[in-house]
């Protein structure tokens, strides 16, 4: 496991980390052990574990104990309005759960902190494979203590791309595309330099993207919308990759 403790990093970075290997405890135990998995039906005909909501409720305590008056909103009980609304937890217990229910070790935990509507920290953690990425407005972005940057490449063939809807992948990518499952990890990827360009579909939900687009800013990626002009609030999301891609990226997947 993880240190909780990362080089140069902030109290409250420190916060959200913890809270991240604390909540991960539970869901690695409850991952080893499936057949003993506990799963419901949410409204919206989506699955969600009994893991699922443990994570949710543990996050919601820790965080709430260390930062008290702070507004929230999570996947899995909605917003939750605090005595200090300028300040808000954005918080994905388990991003990636259809993953997860089957044995398939990719998902994440997400958190992610604004401030008057920006974000200004953010983690997302793989408990799988111990993989803690990291950032703060203004210091860069982190795989657990290494500084991480957006990928440099530009050459159609070596793309890896990522995306939620492979019906509308241009031909010349079929063999360089793919769908992971975990919008979450997904964009720390392309903080890390693992995939080059990221779709989503726009009108993300706010608990999937807001942690990442800080992870992809601070490693000196852009945020795009579907035409390829930055975008304006989180709303427009539609493309995520380096700076040398901003005019190929739109032309690539019908988003």
């Amino acid at each position: 496991m993880i240190s909780v403790k990362l080089p140069n990093q902030s109290a409250i970075i420190t916060v959200m980390t913890k809270a991240a290997v604390r909540a991960s405890k539970g869901l690695l135990r409850d991952f080893n052990e499936l057949e003993n998995l506990q799963v419901s039906v949410k409204t919206n005909e989506s699955f969600v574990t009994s893991a699922d909501l443990r994570a949710d409720k543990f996050l919601r305590k820790e965080l709430s104990f260390a930062r008290p008056g702070y507004s929230m909103v999570t996947e899995e009980s909605g917003e939750i309005v605090g005595d200090d609304p300028s300040y808000k937890w954005v918080i994905d217990p388990l991003d990636g759960t259809f993953n997860y229910m089957h044995g398939l070790p990719h998902w994440a935990i997400s958190i992610a902190l604004k401030k008057n509507g920006e974000v200004v920290a953010a983690v997302t953690y793989d408990p799988v494979k111990n993989e803690m990425f990291w950032a703060e407005k203004g210091c860069g972005a982190y795989l657990n203590d290494r500084k991480i940057r957006v990928s440099n490449r530009n050459r159609l063939g070596d793309l890896l791309v990522s995306s939620g809807n492979l019906s509308g992948v241009s031909k010349s990518l079929t063999q360089s595309t793919r769908k992971s499952g975990s919008m979450t990890l997904d964009m720390a990827y392309l903080a890390a330099g693992r995939i080059d360009v990221l779709y989503s579909a726009p009108n993300s939900n706010e608990w999937d993207i807001a942690a990442g687009m800080l992870l992809i800013k601070e490693a000196g990626g852009v945020l795009l919308d579907k035409s390829g002009h930055p975008i304006h609030s989180e709303e427009d999301l539609a493309i995520m990759t380096n700076i040398g891609l901003c005019s190929m990226a739109p032309k690539l997947v019908k988003v």
